[in-house]
């Protein structure tokens, strides 16, 4: 997928399950995904070569360029990011953490560092991104379509507060304050485990350039051997076969992460519900966006803004882009018509 991928966020259940998550200048140093691969080798293969994997309840594929071996290297990473974080698998760190009572728990250097990163979108967040949204996004089962009771939605939300998390980096433990409060990193998890495996690449691997696509999640290293730029087909999500692209983005590196209204969705009694809930209220996201698409050197950063942008909509969602270095987002409104926010067309050169 390397080339004129197409954006389309999958089903997230496990880690994918999402939250609604927030802007944060802090988070710049939580990524990783950055156009900075190293030069090919002499006598290397101007040929990529592509794998994938199932893991995060999408297919992930891989296009490497300069590394044949890099793809099997990157579908291991991400089995066992997907062990750690997926939050129905009780063996998993972010499971085990939920279940402990209150209790800190050992976990691995990764979800210490994942909980830390997402902890500074929280704190930057003003309301829009809370990481125990868990607490009310486990009782929504999209795939069933089943939606919890008004009584159970706000029985919940008191146990939505981030600010009982204790992160213990020296320990190597987290902690919920709160017993009954429970994690769900889906608003930002993606992110964090594509600008690892940009990590992985560039110090244990000999690949030049690559394009990971973990589901609506794009990260792109380096720059592809002929020079030309990275080419990202961004969905209609208002089209109802969901074929359609209504442009593509050019980028010389980076990534590109897509939140939309057709990810998961379900229709009760005349009514849809779609998975981005609001920590606020524990309900569905109501705004004027149907999707949103960020660009930005940090892949952490660019999935914890798709989510945060989409629950702020379009006209604060494009302000709260600005306010980030070197990011933009493009907004696709549900009546159809879009909005972008001031450097779209700078760093993506989108053609409609």
């Amino acid at each position: 997928m390397a080339d004129d991928a197409l954006m389309r966020p999958a089903s997230r259940r496990s880690i994918l399950a999402a939250a609604a998550t927030a802007a944060g200048s802090l988070l710049g140093t939580c990524g990783c995904a950055t156009n900075a691969g190293g030069g090919a080798a002499a006598g290397r293969s101007a040929e990529p070569v592509t794998g994938s994997t199932f893991a995060f309840d999408t297919y992930c594929t891989f296009t490497v360029y300069g590394d044949d071996a890099a793809p099997a290297r990157l579908a291991a990473a991400c089995t066992r990011f997907d062990e750690l974080f997926d939050l129905y698998d009780p063996a998993s760190d972010i499971a085990r953490i939920n279940a402990a009572g209150g209790a800190p728990v050992s976990v691995d250097p990764d979800t210490v560092a994942l909980v830390r990163c997402a902890l500074d979108y929280c704190a930057e967040a003003g309301g829009l991104f809370d990481i125990t949204i868990g607490a009310v996004s486990t009782l929504w089962d999209f795939q069933a379509g089943a939606r919890p009771s008004d009584e159970q939605v706000a029985a919940a939300l008191p146990h939505v507060d981030w600010q009982k998390v204790v992160v213990d980096e020296a320990a190597g433990t987290v902690q919920l304050l709160d017993p009954e409060a429970r994690l769900d990193m889906g608003g930002i998890a993606k992110g964090y485990i594509a600008d690892r495996l940009c990590e992985l690449l560039r110090r244990e691997t000999n690949a030049s350039a690559a394009a990971l696509s973990l589901g609506g999640n794009i990260a792109y290293l380096g720059a592809k051997p002929d020079g030309s730029p990275w080419n990202t087909g961004i969905r209609d999500p208002n089209h109802p076969g969901g074929n359609r692209t209504v442009g593509t983005a050019r980028l010389a590196g980076g990534s590109l992460v897509t939140s939309g209204l057709y990810e998961r969705t379900f229709e009760l009694d005349g009514v849809t519900y779609w998975h981005i809930l609001d920590p606020r209220t524990g309900m569905p996201v109501a705004t004027d966006t149907a999707s949103v698409t960020v660009a930005c050197p940090s892949s952490a950063t660019a999935d914890a803004l798709s989510t945060t942008l989409f629950v702020a909509g379009s006209r604060e969602g494009a302000a709260l882009a600005d306010a980030h270095e070197k990011t933009a987002a493009y907004f696709i409104k549900t009546d159809g018509s879009t909005a972008e926010s001031s450097s779209w067309q700078e760093l993506t050169d989108f053609k409609a």
